[in-house]
């Protein structure tokens, strides 16, 4: 039996306190380190990561498709509203459950299941494209449009038990004060996936249509689960040691985030940021496809999304300094400041200059936040504590994008659109069509401002960078040890 084929089913768990494999009660992994180097190692993790990359940009890019078909056809931002934001509600569900099953079983494992079961899905996906008639699938009034893409929102939400597999995969085999680093080449992959899903989604859409799309995207899921069933890492021999238990260990997950001081608080924030995060979720597509056609638009949000590998490709290379709470706070100030004024005149250039900052600094955010959990939290709890996050901070960008579309459809676009509206709205706004959603976006920013300054008076923010120096400290002796 190889490091990651199917292990016993007693493997799976221990009892709370019970030692890990090297009888370690904290489920690291000190013999790992002499199985391999940590060049070795680093080797394992770029292959888990391409591979996680190329899921990843199989999903977002059926995804993306989707909801650019959706709203071609409708010409509808509820629609679009409710994609987002039922992809987004869907992981603040399931999140809980993914992160217990990352702490139970070994990460290859997990992966692999998540891989197959997408697959399925996009498989269902394309029966159903292809034996309901297109009137049908598209009338928002009937089930099937609805059915339709819970079925590829459901298949894309499992393969993100891979995101949270992988964060933890990066405690496994990454040296600690690399860690930082390894979190910015997941940006890096992640904006890797913006760009070529933007461009792809477009041009699928623009030129062959949904039925095609689908069929791309099932030929790279397939790929993808092939080349994970040829990955080993053999540091993890068996699962952590864990006291996580069922599927869905919610009091065990709220445990790990409470017995770190600040942790919550954190998450609190960036559950905030992601709250205010969900106006653009909701309009940042029909914005850029009123300035753009479909095929443009895909292609110029792939320029834009450069700017997710040049943020992590900056993390890569520099880290995140010795507070990366800090470097957080201060790239969310700035996130506001672009989310604020990147609208003000419907110009396309700004636009698109304007993603591309915004894109610069959310690798900065997440992987400021990985590394610090990495840090603080255990690995026998690190797969709740980020599932957990993934779902309280995932919860709110639906509710914003549930509420803002509705309201921006049917008050706030009528009214900067209307001709007392666009008179009121064009010395601070400019003219055009979109004043509406540009008004929206302002106000978004300059609440994300004013929330990542807040923050910086907090205690909580005193506390949590104080838990990451010491848990650094502490780390130190350990990797100079022979």
């Amino acid at each position: 039996m190889t490091g990651q084929d199917q292990a016993p089913p007693g493997a799976a768990t221990v009892p709370q306190g019970g030692a890990g494999p090297s009888g370690d009660t904290d489920g690291h992994f000190p013999q790992a380190a002499s199985l391999r180097s940590p060049a070795e190692r680093n080797r394992t993790f770029l292959g888990i990561l391409v591979n996680t990359g190329l899921a990843n940009i199989t999903t977002s890019y059926l995804w993306f498709a989707l909801t650019f078909w959706a709203y071609l056809q409708t010409r509808n931002v509820i629609a679009t509203g409710v994609i987002g934001g039922a992809y987004m509600l869907l992981i603040a569900l399931s999140s809980i459950s993914f992160g217990t099953f990352v702490d139970r079983y070994r990460k290859l494992s997990v992966m692999r299941y998540a891989a197959g079961f997408t697959l399925v899905m996009f498989v269902l996906a394309g029966v159903m494209f292809l034996v309901t008639p297109a009137a049908r699938l598209l009338d928002l009034g009937q089930p099937w449009f609805w059915i339709f893409t819970l079925i590829i929102l459901i298949g894309a939400v499992v393969e993100n038990m891979r995101n949270i597999a992988l964060s933890t995969t990066v405690t496994i085999l990454i040296e600690p004060d690399r860690r930082a680093n390894a979190n910015g080449l997941v940006g890096m992959v992640q904006g890797l996936m913006f760009i070529i899903t933007s461009v792809l989604s477009g041009l699928s859409i623009g030129l062959m249509g949904m039925g095609w799309t689908i069929v791309v995207a099932l030929v790279l899921t397939a790929l993808a689960f092939a080349h994970l069933l040829t990955l080993r890492m053999p540091e993890e021999v068996r699962a952590a040691a864990t006291d996580a238990q069922g599927g869905f260990d919610l009091r065990g997950s709220v445990a790990a985030v409470l017995a770190i001081s600040g942790l919550f608080a954190l998450i609190l924030f960036s559950t905030f940021n992601n709250f205010v995060g969900g106006v653009y979720m909701a309009l940042m597509d029909p914005y850029g496809l009123e300035l753009f056609s479909v095929e443009l638009w895909g292609t110029y949000f792939a320029l834009g999304a450069t700017g997710f590998i040049v943020g992590g490709a900056l993390i890569g290379k520099f880290g995140l300094g010795a507070n990366p709470l800090r470097t957080m706070l201060i790239a969310v100030i700035v996130m506001g400041v672009v989310g604020a004024v990147f609208t003000l005149r419907e110009w396309g250039w700004l636009y698109v200059l304007g993603i591309w900052l915004y894109l610069v600094l959310v690798p900065f955010v997440e992987a400021a936040e990985q590394t610090v959990i990495q840090r603080v939290v255990p690995l026998p709890r690190q797969g709740r504590v980020f599932g957990f996050a993934m779902a309280f901070e995932s919860a709110a960008a639906p509710v914003t994008a549930f509420l803002i579309a509705p309201i921006a459809q049917f008050w706030i676009i009528p009214y900067a659109r209307s001709e007392e509206g666009a008179a009121q709205l064009a010395p601070l706004l400019g003219e055009g069509t979109s004043r509406g959603i540009a008004l929206v976006f302002l106000v978004a920013g300059m609440v994300i401002i004013a929330a990542a300054l807040l923050a910086f008076l907090t205690p909580v923010y005193r506390r949590v960078s104080a838990s990451y120096a010491r848990a650094a400290a502490e780390e130190a002796p350990a990797a100079d040890a022979p």
